[in-house]
């Protein structure tokens, strides 16, 4: 069974997708980038506030499927300049319980949407 999972809490997506979609117990998100969901507005100042939006919107989705970071099996992180790596990965790791971390990988890319620094996604299960 699909479900279709969207909150006002997260950006809306920008192209023909949802934020995420639960299969069973399975959840699987969209790609988030720092995009303010009060007011549509990029964070691109630093790397620091930009990682921690899209965190916080990847959060809300989690939330709005009744689930949170403890429930994240695997992530994709994906940055437009490795040498960002340490100071994403700071901001990453501080929203999980090291002993429960997900499996992950991180992708150097030459280019994100809207020219952002950081994209995210999750795949989390009840």
């Amino acid at each position: 069974m699909k479900k279709i999972i969207e909150t006002k809490n997260a950006p809306a997506p920008i192209g023909p997708y949802s934020q995420a979609v639960l299969v069973n117990n399975t959840l699987y998100t969209s790609g988030q980038i720092a995009i303010d969901p009060d007011n549509g507005n990029l964070v691109t100042g630093n790397i620091e506030d930009e990682t921690s939006l899209v965190m916080k919107n990847i959060k809300a989705i989690l939330a709005a499927a009744e689930m949170d970071f403890d429930h994240v099996i695997k992530s994709s992180i994906f940055i437009s300049n490795m040498d960002d790596f340490t100071k994403i990965n700071n901001i990453y790791g501080s929203f999980f319980d090291e002993k429960n971390a997900p499996a992950r990988e991180t992708v150097q890319v030459a280019k994100l949407p809207k020219n952002v620094n950081v994209e995210i996604s999750v795949i989390a299960m009840k």
